[in-house]
């Protein structure tokens, strides 16, 4: 019996060691992150680190971080950020946010993002690239505010990211139950006169292929690029409004999309209403959409719903035999 107790107590003070020589080393690392990053030029630092979690788990807490990146004007700032993983293995890590506000920047532009419960888990594989194989963000209810405007808002936000069997491709799945838009869209001109306050859908299930996979490169240098998209299915519904998309298109290095995605839009008039109150299409293009939109409506039998297939080829976009300009460009920053 005493034996037994002294290899209890034995293996006790070896796994306490290990808990607090690992977590040692997990804010060493932390703080040598913020110092690389400050190296090359970027806004990267924090007040406190500390950690907690004793026996089973590791939970490192960065008080007031701050990070901001002069390459492409990106910046985000919190009161507080949590990084939660089991002491055996750092490489599952689950990131908790503040419920406070949450500052988002792109160059001269800031948000204020409020989130309840929002955290992001990662599953990382074993190695020094820090390689993603899994990673989900999730949020309860939560609201982007403006220069003191609400501007989006949702009842809950689920992100999701798989790595698949195909070389750096992952699928992606995207839930927003109970999008709020801007309350400017509701009250569009000529648009459905009894919109919700909410969609009642608004998802998004595709898989993308990058030219190198997600690890710790994507901060320290630069973005993964897109060169295939496989759009399963992007739907949203918002009261008589209902969008569907489809499709598949492969990407160059310059960032230029060829290939054809199905839509389908019914009411469409509503959303053409919607855009130009948005200042998505300007006043000018309006009635000339208007009138190929009607034409197209017509051709698909039914002069409320549009059934169409856009096509983008040589960095042009067209609709069926209608051109419509450049098509987008696909490139993150």
């Amino acid at each position: 019996m005493i034996r037994l107790l002294k290899i209890c107590i034995g293996l006790g003070l070896v796994w306490s060691a290990y808990w607090y020589g690992s977590g040692f080393l997990v804010r060493q690392g932390v703080a040598r992150w913020f110092d690389q990053q400050a190296a090359l030029g970027w806004q990267a630092d924090f007040v406190d680190i500390s950690t907690s979690g004793f026996p089973l788990r590791h939970v490192t807490t960065l008080t007031n971080p701050a990070l901001a990146d002069p390459a492409n004007g990106t910046a985000w700032q919190a009161d507080w950020l949590v990084m939660d993983n089991p002491a055996i293995w750092p490489g599952h890590q689950t990131l908790l946010f503040p419920p406070t506000v949450q500052r988002l920047s792109y160059l001269d532009q800031t948000v204020e993002l409020m989130a309840e419960d929002m955290t992001a888990d990662f599953h990382l594989k074993p190695g020094t690239d820090l390689q993603v194989e899994r990673m989900a963000l999730t949020a309860g209810v939560w609201s982007v505010h403006a220069q003191g405007t609400d501007v989006l808002g949702g009842q809950e936000l689920i992100l999701s990211m798989q790595e698949t069997d195909g070389p750096a491709t992952y699928h992606f799945t995207v839930a927003v139950p109970q999008f709020v838009p801007d309350e400017r869209l509701r009250g569009a001109p000529g648009a459905a006169s009894a919109l919700p306050a909410s969609f009642q859908t608004l998802e998004l299930d595709m898989k993308v292929g990058f030219d190198r996979p997600w690890d710790r490169r994507a901060l320290e240098e630069r973005r993964p690029q897109p060169t295939s998209i496989d759009l399963r299915l992007a739907r949203a519904e918002w009261g008589p409004l209902s969008l569907f998309a489809a499709g598949q298109l492969t990407v160059d290095a310059g960032g230029v999309p060829t290939g054809t995605v199905t839509l389908k839009a019914e009411n469409w008039r509503d959303m053409l209403a919607i855009a130009q109150q948005s200042g998505t299409i300007p006043d000018i293009a309006v009635e000339p959409t208007a009138k190929i939109l009607n034409l197209l409506s017509r051709v698909s039998g039914n002069p409320d719903t549009l059934d169409v297939e856009l096509t983008l080829r040589d960095g042009k976009m067209s609709m069926g035999f209608l051109p419509l300009g450049p098509a987008p460009y696909i490139y993150l920053r």
